[in-house]
Formats: C-alpha cells, sequence, structure tokens
C-alpha cells in the first residue's frame, strides 16, 4: 500500500483515535482494551484494528492476555502494536532522507562529531528561545510531545511509577537517520535536548539507549549517580 493511502486510512476518527491509543502505550495492545479506550464496541474495534493492520500501520498476533498457559487458560486474543515502518507523504516528491544521510555518511567521515554536536546544541537553545530553562518534568514532557518524541514518565529502576521518575521517549524523530549512524546522530540528539532543556537547569539529558526507544532520556539534575 502506497504512503498515502495508508495515510488515508487515518482520516476516520474511530480508526485515527485506535491508532493512537496503541501506539501511545509501548506495547501489544488487545481488543477489548483498543475499544474501551476508543469508546467504541469490540466488534466495531476489531474491524478497525484490522484495517489498520492491512494498511501496515499497525502488527497483530496473538496471546493469552491472562498471562497463564495450559489446560483453562483460554484462547489466544489478538493483539496490535504500532509497525515501526515510517510513513510520510511530500507534494511534490522530496527526498530529505537520502540528504540527510549523505551529509551525515560526509560528517562521519570527516569527524565532524564535535561541529554537528555544538550546531545541534545551538538549534536546541534556538528553539527554546528566550524561556528559562525547563524546571520540571511535566513541561519537559509538553517539549518533548510537541517535538514528536512521544515522552513517558519512568521510574529510574525502570518501573513504572514510584521514586525518582525520569522520561523516556518511545519516538526518535531521526529513526532512519540513527540507524545507520548510531553514534554521530544520536550524539547529535543529546546535543539538542541538552539545547532545549539548558545545561543549568533543573533537568538533564543523557544517554541509556533502549531498543525500539530514544537513545537519550531526560531527569532531574539531583538524580546524577555520576
Amino acid at each position: 500500500m502506497k504512503d498515502i493511502d495508508a495515510i488515508a486510512v487515518l482520516q476516520d476518527p474511530v480508526r485515527r483515535r485506535l491508532y493512537e491509543y496503541v501506539a501511545a502505550q509501548g506495547r501489544e495492545v488487545g481488543r477489548n482494551e483498543a475499544a474501551e479506550a476508543a469508546g467504541v464496541a469490540r466488534t466495531l474495534a476489531a474491524h478497525h484494528l484490522d484495517k489498520l493492520t492491512e494498511a501496515g500501520l499497525l502488527e497483530s498476533g496473538s496471546r493469552r492476555l491472562t498471562g497463564r498457559s495450559g489446560p483453562g487458560a483460554g484462547r489466544p486474543a489478538k493483539v496490535y502494536t504500532r509497525a515501526e515502518v515510517e510513513r510520510s507523504v511530500s507534494l511534490p516528491a522530496r527526498d530529505y532522507r537520502t540528504a540527510a544521510e549523505l551529509l551525515a555518511e560526509a560528517a562521519e567521515e570527516a569527524g565532524l562529531d564535535a561541529g554537528l554536536c555544538a550546531a545541534a546544541r545551538r538549534r536546541g537553545e534556538a528553539l527554546r528561545g528566550s524561556a528559562e530553562p525547563c524546571g520540571d518534568l511535566e513541561g519537559a514532557m509538553e517539549m518533548l510531545a510537541a517535538r514528536g518524541y512521544e515522552p513517558h514518565l519512568e521510574a529510574a529502576d525502570g518501573a513504572t511509577g514510584g521514586a525518582a521518575p525520569l522520561i523516556r521517549m518511545r519516538n526518535c524523530p531521526f529513526h532512519a537517520v540513527a540507524e545507520r549512524f548510531p553514534p554521530l546522530v544520536c550524539g547529535m540528539n543529546l546535543a539538542l535536548l541538552e539545547g532545549l532543556l539548558g545545561t543549568n537547569g533543573a533537568l538533564r539529558a543523557r544517554m541509556d539507549a533502549r531498543p525500539g526507544e530514544c537513545c537519550v532520556v531526560v531527569q532531574t539534575s539531583k538524580n546524577d549517580g555520576d
């Protein structure tokens, strides 16, 4: 399916709510849960979830939602996660990804990491403008969400909730280029966020890569363990 056709599937408001809910969870979501979140009947949710899967926007599988196995555990239920494939539309056609990859390749070969990070930090500061450095996690969440990072709070020990929360981000806005040039692009991303947050404020950005998520986390400066 062409990207423009896949994106058009989201024009239906129910479909879009279902997609946004599944994408925001960062885990497998069953039909009952998705239906309740979207405020629709299970059968309608199932129909739209399958349409989203056909369009390549979601991926589906099956597992027992009870967590049990063996006799009496019940039948496996259909579950959904956001597809990893990217979809984009440009009219007229543009190919910024190839340009970004060529520039990243040239920068890496020329050893321009430090210059790129300095430019990224300046860009972050420019995006922040005259605003004071972000002083709390809630404000940082809003700022990161506006830039497409899909932030969520997590305890520093890896459990959701609890003490010493930090911000992890389910989406890397530079994912396609970061996959090919991880040290270069992840360093650039960290510098950009340092500029956005401010280096002398209550929050700091640091590297803490996890598969499928942004390589940077944000936490309060007092949580430093260095």
